[in-house]
């Protein structure tokens, strides 16, 4: 199967150089597809001599796709995909980047299971020096965990299974045009979670329990621009999304709807705890601070994730 890695920009030349050096040092070839957002950051000047430079190299093709007006975040994926031309497509932000066996791990992962639509691999979270902050979390055990359409929504719907960021995930190209892309009225606020949620209605996921890939955690992040208030929300719209896709087979188990969102709302008031903004962290916690079963689904939610993260926690 041929690969596309997409990766997007706008004028943050200075980080997108790391992003396309490690979509070029790929030990897998594959074609790498520059979409830029209307940058004047010398982006495309950048990207027109190393294209320049690579003319006759045809195993790993560059492709600078500029659009004619900027788009935003969302609609400049959509535009990436449509040029793309692998059956697979590796999203990746400009100040993200991978490992150089990414792309080959992921294709021997995929070419063992072609009912997968989606597949997901781990995450090291560095900082602006490039620094380990933290790690994100294993699903179930293995190197190579695969996990049937039916069961997706479910364990999304419970934070079970974390598809996590793009520079995480690959999913199918026809699959993801099939869904209509990412949705520009989420742009940057969820917009890759709602795509994730789509593309999974058509085929089953696979995750890969290695860190192939490095997320960047700094105030520059356009997601941080957005008001927690206004994450929350968005947040819970995608929840009742999720939601109303779990099958027949979990429907007796599920919690009701009004406990997920105060779930919600005291997770996102821990994050602004987090963060310091403490009037915030107030006024999005209640009522939910008194729902006990919104305690019992973060408290679930925690423990899933300490399992996932530490070795020596007793698994049950």
């Amino acid at each position: 199967m041929q690969f596309s890695i997409v990766i997007t920009t706008h004028n943050r030349l200075s980080l997108l150089k790391k992003a396309i050096e490690s979509a070029l040092a790929q030990t897998l070839p594959c074609e790498v597809v520059v979409v830029d957002d209307c940058s004047t950051d010398g982006t495309a000047e950048y990207i027109q001599s190393l294209i320049a430079q690579m003319d006759g190299n045809g195993d790993r093709p560059l492709v600078y796709h500029r659009n004619p007006v900027n788009l935003g975040h969302s609609r400049t994926m959509n535009a990436g995909v449509q040029v793309a031309r692998g059956e697979w497509i590796k999203p990746v932000d400009d100040d993200d980047y991978l490992k150089i066996n990414c792309i080959a791990e992921i294709s021997q992962a995929i070419a063992t299971h072609p009912q997968a639509v989606i597949c997901s691999c781990q995450a090291i979270q560095v900082d602006s020096q490039g620094m380990e902050v933290t790690k994100t979390r294993q699903v179930g055990s293995g190197t190579v965990v695969y996990i049937p359409q039916e069961d997706i929504h479910y364990g999304m719907l419970l934070e079970q299974v974390p598809f996590g960021t793009p520079i995480q995930v690959a999913f199918r190209r026809d699959i993801f045009l099939k869904t209509g892309g990412w949705d520009s009225s989420l742009d940057v606020n969820f917009d890759d979670i709602d795509s994730w949620i789509k593309i999974a209605q058509f085929g089953d996921a696979i995750f890969i329990n290695q860190y192939l890939a490095y997320r960047m955690l700094w105030p520059g992040a356009e997601n941080q621009k957005i008001s927690l208030p206004k994450r929350l929300q968005t947040n819970i719209a995608i929840k009742q999304k999720i939601y109303h896709l779990v099958g027949e087979k979990y429907r007796d188990r599920l919690p009701t709807f009004p406990n997920i969102k105060a779930y919600l709302h005291l997770h996102w008031s821990l994050v602004a705890l987090k963060r310091g903004k403490i009037a915030t962290a107030f006024q999005m916690a209640f009522p939910a601070f008194f729902s006990i079963n919104a305690w019992r689904l973060l408290l679930s939610a925690k423990l899933t994730a300490k399992k996932r993260l530490d070795p020596s926690f007793p698994k049950s």
